[in-house]
């Protein structure tokens, strides 16, 4: 089994009900056991346009699939839930399912970046995470709490 670490976020409709739905959903899917949920946040918007505040979280994970099955798994929940993804665009969303980390693993196909590419640079990330586990290390960038002191 593998720990996996994945972000959730939503600002469009029940916000909270659908995370909390969503988190449920993993926790039935076989090979995934979800270890533990952040508390949510309300967060400004990162990206394009005016739209609605965020709720983000995180949630870890023991899994025994792959990390490109595992976000073929987040990708296919998103849709459930009725998330259109747009090639380059970050607009409103009903459900946002990133995966964060993948054990110690990093991964760069195409598709899949594992640790996050934009981690390190977003305190909506980075709190849930220091929150869920204090003195997680990111491969590559350095301990959570660190990367986190450096977030503005």
């Amino acid at each position: 089994m593998t720990r996996a670490y994945v972000g959730l976020g939503a600002n469009l409709g029940a916000r909270e009900s659908t995370l909390r739905a969503a988190v449920d959903a993993l926790g039935i899917e076989d090979d995934i056991e979800v270890v533990a949920v952040s508390a949510l946040r309300e967060t400004e918007p990162v990206g394009a346009g005016e739209q609605p505040r965020f709720l983000n979280g995180a949630v870890v994970l023991d899994t025994a699939l792959s990390a490109r099955e595992l976000l073929d798994r987040l990708l296919a929940l998103e849709q459930r839930f009725g998330r259109v993804r747009v090639p380059g665009e970050h607009g409103p969303r009903t459900l946002d399912l990133d995966l964060l980390l993948y054990g110690e693993e990093e991964v760069d196909e195409p598709g899949l970046t594992v640790p996050h590419p934009r981690l390190h640079e977003r305190r909506f990330v980075l709190e849930p995470l220091a929150e869920l586990a204090p003195g997680l290390v990111v491969p590559g960038r350095g301990d959570v709490d660190s990367l986190l002191r450096g977030v503005h």
